[in-house]
């Protein structure tokens, strides 16, 4: 059996006392800078404890999902090496983050992503494990999503990041797509059965890279759209 989640707590912004006053500060230079584009902001949910699951494009993705996120502080585990960068350190630090040793299997870090999500707060993760320029469905996943998830019940808020030729680069349009929320139980979860991690991770980031394809057949109508209205006035 699953283990049952901690009644969720409703907030304005949910978070450190730190990041409540810092983000109001840089959200909007953030925003600014990154150029980002929040598609499907009504899907943020109202509640917390919760997983954010997204691909991963660029370093600064973290940013780009605590801009989206408006409600609650995203926490996220970023690569040990950065905590040895003096100013670096402190900042991501303040934005939540927390070591995890990407060479070996970090218990400590996914014990400190579970306590997390169990105290209310929201858990960002992306199943990748490293930043990838091609098309993510045809890249490996890792399963601490899935196993974060099992162990505390938390629903997840699958998510999209999209760049032209996913590549980041300041004032270029950085979108961030927000899916609807997929609520645990609705996974099937089998404690008893084999490959259930891989399963989840599966189902998962299947509709995280369908935000993907989607948004951007959108993007592909609209700019035929548009080249059809130009050649229609030329004419």
């Amino acid at each position: 059996m699953k283990k049952s989640q901690k009644p969720q707590k409703k907030s304005k912004r949910n978070g450190s006392r730190a990041y409540r006053i810092i983000y109001p500060l840089l959200s909007g230079i953030i925003g600014f800078l990154f150029n980002i584009k929040v598609i499907n902001r009504e899907n943020e949910p109202d509640d917390n404890g919760y997983i954010i699951c997204a691909n991963h494009v660029s370093a600064t993705d973290p940013i780009a999902l605590s801009y989206a996120f408006r409600k609650n502080q995203v926490y996220f585990m970023a690569k040990k090496e950065l905590f040895k960068i003096p100013i670096l350190s402190g900042i991501i630090k303040l934005f939540g983050a927390f070591p995890v040793d990407r060479a070996s299997n970090d218990v400590g870090a996914v014990k400190k992503a579970i306590t997390t999500i169990e105290n209310g707060s929201c858990f960002g993760i992306f199943p990748q494990g490293h930043r990838y320029s091609e098309n993510p469905r045809t890249t490996k996943t890792k399963n601490g999503m899935a196993l974060i998830a099992t162990k505390t019940g938390a629903d997840i808020v699958p998510c999209y990041i999209y760049r032209k030729n996913n590549k980041f680069r300041l004032f270029r349009r950085t979108y961030v797509i927000i899916g609807e929320k997929i609520p645990f139980a609705s996974l099937g979860y089998n404690a008893e059965a084999n490959g259930e991690y891989i399963r989840i991770t599966d189902i998962v980031f299947d509709k995280v890279c369908t935000l993907g394809e989607n948004f951007e057949k959108e993007l592909a109508e609209k700019k035929n759209k548009k080249n059809k209205k130009n050649k229609d006035g030329n004419k």
